[in-house]
């Protein structure tokens, strides 16, 4: 059994917090700098070339990528043969995004869902465990903006809608987010489970690094199909027309009840933040 300090947590936590607000992961600045090969529209050419200043800006100058620093989530992967010391796993992940947000000046984001009175600390915070074989404990710190988020949707469709169906609601979410979700955009795609663990696939499928494929082929046909439908809605770079209006589509998906087809769309905004850990 191998032991992990709490402390140790709190502190990765911490840093990992600050980073992904600062940094914005190799994975997207390649991708963006990929898209300018495509991109046909000089505006959008001149948006994406913005982004890439952007952070440059915010990685050098120690600011944040966007104004909208998150709703902190994170996923956790905790092997069974961890034991933990010095108290519990949630307190210590939510004290580091706490401290990290402390810190690092960000915005604090959360508030009472009607009084809309802010926590003053960024928490509570979002967790999704896993338990899983091994002794080590790795966190995917994943601060989720508001624009974004707010054009997600989940969809229970009817079996006989078939890929075809799925395909309709995930281009059809796409274009009535438009320009709100700051494009050029990912989007995660879960397709079954149930209700719920459809939006988990969705949203968790958006950790896979953005240009590796998907390790399932039929999957990986599929994503390229909806990006080229996506492709051709021609909403471009921040909704002001072009190709590059979103610059992947990712997509996990599992086994489901008989009478239903669950699909979840997950859509993330060009700052893409997120840091793994492993400890």
């Amino acid at each position: 059994m191998r032991q992990i300090s709490t402390q140790a947590i709190v502190d990765a936590v911490k840093d990992a917090s600050i980073q992904a607000n600062f940094e914005l992961g190799e994975d997207v600045v390649q991708a963006l700098r990929g898209s300018l090969e495509y991109e046909e529209s000089q505006v959008g050419k001149e948006i994406i070339e913005k982004l890439l200043e952007n952070a440059r800006i915010a990685r050098d100058e120690r600011i944040p990528i966007c104004q909208d620093t998150g709703l902190a989530v994170l996923f956790v992967e905790l092997g069974q043969d961890v034991s933990l010391k010095g108290g519990g796993l949630h307190q210590a992940l939510e004290e580091g995004v706490r401290q990290g947000y402390k810190e690092g000046f960000l915005r604090n984001s959360v508030c009472h869902p009607f009084t809309r009175k802010n926590t003053g600390d960024n928490t509570p915070i979002i967790v999704h465990l896993d338990l899983v074989s091994g002794d080590s404990l790795k966190i995917w710190v994943v601060p989720k903006g508001g624009g974004s988020e707010n054009m997600s949707r989940l969809f229970m469709l009817s079996p006989s809608a078939g890929w075809g169906g799925v395909k309709d609601k995930v281009v059809q979410t796409v274009v009535e987010a438009g320009p709100n979700p700051c494009p050029p955009t990912i989007v995660g795609v879960g397709i079954g489970g149930n209700f719920e663990q459809s939006a988990l696939l969705a949203k968790k499928s958006l950790l896979r690094p953005l240009g590796s494929p998907n390790p399932d082929s039929e999957l990986g046909e599929m994503e390229r199909e909806l990006l080229e439908e996506i492709t051709r809605t021609g909403i471009g770079p921040q909704g002001l027309g072009g190709r590059v209006t979103s610059l992947a589509v990712h997509i996990l998906m599992m086994h489901c009840h008989i009478a239903s087809l669950p699909l979840a769309v997950n859509i993330q905004c060009h700052a893409s933040r997120h840091v793994e850990i492993v400890l």
